[in-house]
């Protein structure tokens, strides 16, 4: 299993940048494909981007293609999340999330590990 923890978040203006960062303190982080989720206060989690045990395939929401990027560095045992031209509406709560021995999902209810959240605010 997996032992997950975000980092790199903060406040940022509109149009700005930050890089997440997804750190397993295990050592067997190859073997799991990794999601980034995010929540806003009132909101239902939502489905950032995704990335596969290799970092070969990789996917992301709708509403960040073009300005977010995932990626992987698994002989570091991490999984980063690339945030450019950040909107306002990206502020909230970023999780990163891993999925043992299967393919990348894009719902929260198929990963089985969870790292404790960061913070991320945009201003406008």
């Amino acid at each position: 299993q997996v032992q997950l923890a975000e980092s790199g978040g903060g406040l940022v203006q509109a149009g700005g940048s930050l890089r997440l960062s997804c750190e397993d303190s295990t050592g067997t982080f190859t073997a799991y494909a990794v999601g980034w989720f995010r929540q806003a206060p009132g909101k239902e989690r939502e489905f950032v981007a995704a990335i596969n045990w290799s970092g070969a395939n990789t996917y992301a929401a709708n509403s960040v293609k073009g300005r977010f990027t995932i990626s992987r560095d698994n002989a570091k045992n991490t999984v980063s999340l690339q945030m450019n031209s950040l909107k306002p509406e990206d502020t909230a709560v970023y999780y990163c999330a891993a999925r043992g021995y299967a393919a990348l999902g894009t719902t929260s209810d198929e990963y089985d590990y969870w790292g404790q959240g960061t913070q991320v605010t945009v201003s406008s």
